[in-house]
């Protein structure tokens, strides 16, 4: 995964990946810890670039994006928030959700 570090840079990011997933992440969050391996191993089945941000790190995300919570796990398409999944994330609805970007579901 790529570590975003600004806003600015996750707005270009944007503008340049017709879809992508972004984790978002805080310090001292389990559940966080826990979740991102299991969000990681996405990255051997879907060609959708991958991003993580720390919302302590980068304030200016949260606020933006209207991150309440963590973890936070966002998938765009085509410049837009495509789905949203915070605190505790269902696998399968996440991996269903990225199949409906690959597969065509969203045209990108």
């Amino acid at each position: 995964m790529k570590r975003i570090h600004s806003f600015e840079e996750w707005q270009q990011e944007i503008e340049h990946n017709p879809k992508l997933l972004l984790f978002v992440e805080t310090d001292h969050c389990s559940v966080c810890h826990g979740l991102l391996p299991q969000v990681e191993v996405l990255k051997e089945d879907f060609d959708i670039p991958f991003y993580i941000v720390n919302a302590v790190g980068v304030p200016e995300m949260a606020g933006q994006l209207s991150l309440f919570s963590a973890p936070v796990v966002l998938l765009y398409a085509n410049e837009q928030e495509y789905a949203r999944f915070a605190r505790f994330v269902p696998m399968e609805e996440l991996k269903y959700r990225m199949e409906e970007l690959t597969d065509g579901g969203e045209q990108a």
